[in-house]
């Protein structure tokens, strides 16, 4: 499968298959933290970005076999609302596999675009991102695009609440110095109470982002945080226990990262290629390993490696 990847133990999603509608990186942001690595090309621009007929072929090879998901989620790579063609692939699986959630992972930068809410708009879930409210704090946590403006973002997400009937959970991720301070959580609380998400999902680094000085936020801290945004609905979705216990969680990808770090350490790039995985797929294994400490992570030049720990 070219667009399609997983299923994927998500922590949020349950067992979620993924669909890829941009190359990587293609993205109206190059967050500080993206565990898929620094956007190749920063840009606002909606066409098809892949090809939306040979998407639609690969999901309906893989569904006629009636796998067992509790998502069809849209992520991959990249921003997948840049892609014009989305709305003809959701339309495409409620139509002909209506017994299918379709989920939406998304930066949450364009839904000012109402063709862009008409075309999300059967959706089960969106889960858009929110990390920062003062323009100052988003361009340099989320380095958008030069024509993105955050109040123009935020005013999209609330006439996207006003317009979607299904659940919008919102992502805020925490980087420690950036978005943590007292008046940017001041500010975050006051324009969530606004849009009044279904919940609010709090997160922060899971393994190494763009940006090597990045770090996971402490639990402590992010409890805090959780308080703080009272009475909103909180749920700290970077606390890991629960990732094992997914059902399309593979031990065996998890023993072939092993077995081929223990030979040499590698790349995520290089995993990728060496056991034919998506990077969005691998992520979710090469978290666990660092988790559970059975794995480390080291800055090189070429850039980050994984090796066994010593």
């Amino acid at each position: 499968m070219k667009y399609l990847f997983g299923p994927v133990p998500s922590r949020r999603l349950g067992i979620s298959l993924g669909v890829d509608l941009v190359p990587h990186k293609v993205c109206t942001l190059n967050c500080v933290y993206c565990e898929v690595g620094r956007t190749t090309l920063l840009t606002l621009e909606r066409k098809e970005y892949v090809p939306i007929d040979a998407v639609i072929a690969e999901l309906d090879e893989y569904l006629r076999q009636d796998p067992e998901l509790d998502f069809i989620t849209f992520s991959g790579q990249g921003e997948p609302t840049l892609n014009s063609g989305l709305g003809k692939v959701i339309n495409h699986i409620k139509a002909n596999y209506p017994r299918y959630k379709v989920a939406i992972l998304t930066n949450g930068t364009l839904f000012w675009d109402i063709s862009l809410r008409q075309e999300v708009m059967r959706a089960d879930v969106l889960l858009p991102d929110l990390d920062a409210v003062s323009q100052s704090v988003f361009q340099k946590l989320n380095r958008p695009h030069q024509d993105l403006d955050n109040a123009r973002i935020i005013a999209g997400l609330k006439e996207l609440r006003q317009e979607f009937p299904g659940k919008i959970y919102m992502e805020v991720f925490m980087v420690e110095g950036l978005n943590d301070t007292e008046s940017e959580l001041a500010l975050l609380r006051e324009t969530l109470l606004m849009l009044k998400p279904d919940i609010v999902q709090l997160n922060t680094l899971d393994r190494p982002g763009t940006e090597s000085w990045v770090q996971p936020m402490p639990r402590a801290r992010l409890n805090q945080i959780a308080q703080y945004f009272a009475p909103l609905k909180v749920d700290i979705v970077a606390i890991p226990q629960s990732r094992k216990k997914i059902q399309s969680f593979n031990t065996d990808i998890q023993t072939q990262i092993l077995e081929t770090i223990k030979r040499r350490p590698s790349t995520d790039t290089d995993l990728c290629q060496i056991l034919d995985l998506h990077k969005n797929e691998l992520n979710k294994y090469l978290g666990t390993l660092l988790e559970s400490g059975e794995i480390e992570s080291l800055e090189m030049e070429r850039g980050t490696f994984f090796r066994i720990r010593e």
